[in-house]
């Protein structure tokens, strides 16, 4: 299966919408905002996104079909990286191919990333790409309606 990252087009976005908003998606990222709801919040979201130069944003493609989307944001000091894959390519290698261009893209050191800490595929994608488990935390998942274990990892 050929991955690739390419700019982000305004066509992407009503397949991230879809994305966002599946439950089982949700349940598994655990960790939500406002945008993962209401398509109002999502289009500002987006936009504010789009239009930050210090974002690196990526459409994640699989044999040229969007699978998903990946990002590097943040302050310098404090760079991290996010990724979606839609769950009907889950399983197949997609994260970890997509997540290893995206890191080429940033020279920025370190680089951090969180995960649901029962969410062993993402955080075994990051450990896959270089990221090592650096810290533990709680905090409220808005999906779960609860508070969660999440997992803080860097790559040096």
């Amino acid at each position: 299966m050929g991955i690739s990252l390419r700019e982000l087009e305004d066509s992407d976005l009503p397949i991230f919408w879809q994305q966002l908003t599946d439950p089982e998606l949700q349940q598994m990222a655990a960790v939500t905002r406002k945008y993962h709801y209401n398509r109002g919040h999502f289009d500002q979201h987006w936009t504010k996104v789009r239009s930050d130069p210090s974002v690196i944003l990526r459409t994640v493609l699989a044999d040229g079909a969007v699978a998903g989307h990946a990002a590097v944001f943040g302050p310098p000091s404090e760079r991290e990286v996010t990724y979606v894959i839609g769950r009907a390519h889950w399983g197949q290698g997609i994260a970890t191919a997509a997540l290893a261009e995206l890191i080429k893209l940033e020279p920025t050191r370190p680089l951090h990333a969180d995960a649901a800490a029962d969410n062993a595929g993402s955080i075994r994608v990051l450990e896959k790409c270089g990221f090592v488990v650096t810290g533990k935390s709680r905090c409220f998942a808005r999906a779960r309606e609860q508070d969660i274990d999440l997992v803080h990892l860097t790559l040096s």
